[in-house]
């Protein structure tokens, strides 16, 4: 972690939410709960449909997908493994404005630590880094919700150098 002069400048990893999409496919939604659970060795939530779009055959409530968003330690741990999934390279365009990172990883078996499984098969997944400062509680807690002024707000480029310097990233089309 980088340490700055003021310490509510540090930029920390507030989550990792880990992602799989599935569709109206139950077999994919099985196996894509699997899969999370053998990566992160925390069980995943289903994620439903709140609309319903006729056209491709949704309604309300019906699961078409599955995601787990790990903390602390944790997370910082299998972003590890993750971004070694990606060989340590990611785009300055995987990074928003608001100081979060979102990168897709093909193919499971690219992580380190995770091995073929044939009952899963071969799927990728979405991985979401959201970074924070200390302070940032201010626009979740219940009394005296307040925005977080923008001199506090976490650029693109603060975020770009904390990845660089604390996971040893790469960016491509520097």
């Amino acid at each position: 972690m980088v340490l700055t002069m003021n310490p509510s400048r540090n930029i920390k990893i507030s989550k990792v939410t880990l992602n799989i999409g599935a569709g109206k496919d139950q077999t994919k939604l099985d196996k894509g709960i699997k899969l999370l659970k053998s990566i992160t060795k925390v069980s995943p939530v289903k994620t439903v449909t709140s609309k319903r779009i006729p056209g491709w055959g949704l309604r309300p409530g019906l699961p078409i997908g599955c995601k787990v968003t790990l903390r602390r330690k944790n997370a910082i741990e299998v972003l590890k493994r993750l971004v070694q999934a990606k060989d340590n390279n990611l785009r300055e365009s995987q990074f928003d404005n608001n100081g979060n990172i979102a990168f897709g990883i093909e193919e499971y078996i690219d992580i380190p630590g995770v091995k073929y499984d044939p009952e899963i098969g071969i799927i990728g997944l979405e991985v979401c880094v959201t970074l924070e400062r200390n302070g940032f509680r201010i626009k979740r807690r219940r009394i005296a919700k307040k925005k977080v002024p923008k001199k506090h707000m976490i650029t693109k480029q603060e975020a770009i150098n904390f990845m660089k310097k604390d996971f040893n990233i790469e960016i491509e089309g520097e």
